[in-house]
């Protein structure tokens, strides 16, 4: 997949926008748009497994590639789950190991710009032009979560 990077200005703290990104109280609300369901099952440390999944308990695994509170969040694609099962060898799996997601939280005069950069993975390009349009709904609802709090 090609490089893609967005880019969002935010009228909150990194530590209220980085709450809004990676708690379970408000990663569903953001990510509703990629997935019916969609939530996360990790506890968000460097080295721990995460899995991304939809209400059929189906999505991708990744793993914390590096995670500094408040600054800084990379998770990288390693396979797939379907219906609760972990599979790394299918066609699926492959499309997803090597994809890189990852966040940046700079502060900027008591605002936070967040960056997030897509990389790697050998996704097709529908689906690179379904995150092109997706990805900016997706930081709007973290926006406006993050500057309603």
């Amino acid at each position: 997949m090609e490089n893609i990077t967005f880019n969002v200005e935010i009228n909150a703290s990194p530590q209220k926008v980085w709450n809004v990104l990676f708690t379970d109280a408000n990663y569903p609300t953001w990510t509703a748009v990629f997935c019916e369901g969609s939530h996360a099952v990790t506890d968000w440390k460097e080295g721990s497994k995460a899995l991304f999944l939809d209400h059929k308990k189906s999505g991708m695994i990744g793993v914390i590639d590096r995670a500094i509170t408040n600054e800084f969040m990379a998770i990288k694609g390693i396979g797939e789950i379907i219906k609760g099962i972990e599979n790394y060898d299918s066609s699926g799996a492959k499309m997803c190991s090597g994809s890189l997601e990852e966040y940046t939280l700079k502060n900027t005069n008591g605002k936070t710009l967040l960056t997030v950069q897509l990389s790697g993975g050998n996704f097709p390009k529908d689906m690179t032009a379904f995150f092109k349009n997706v990805w900016p709904k997706a930081l709007d609802t973290v926006k406006t979560i993050a500057e309603g709090e």
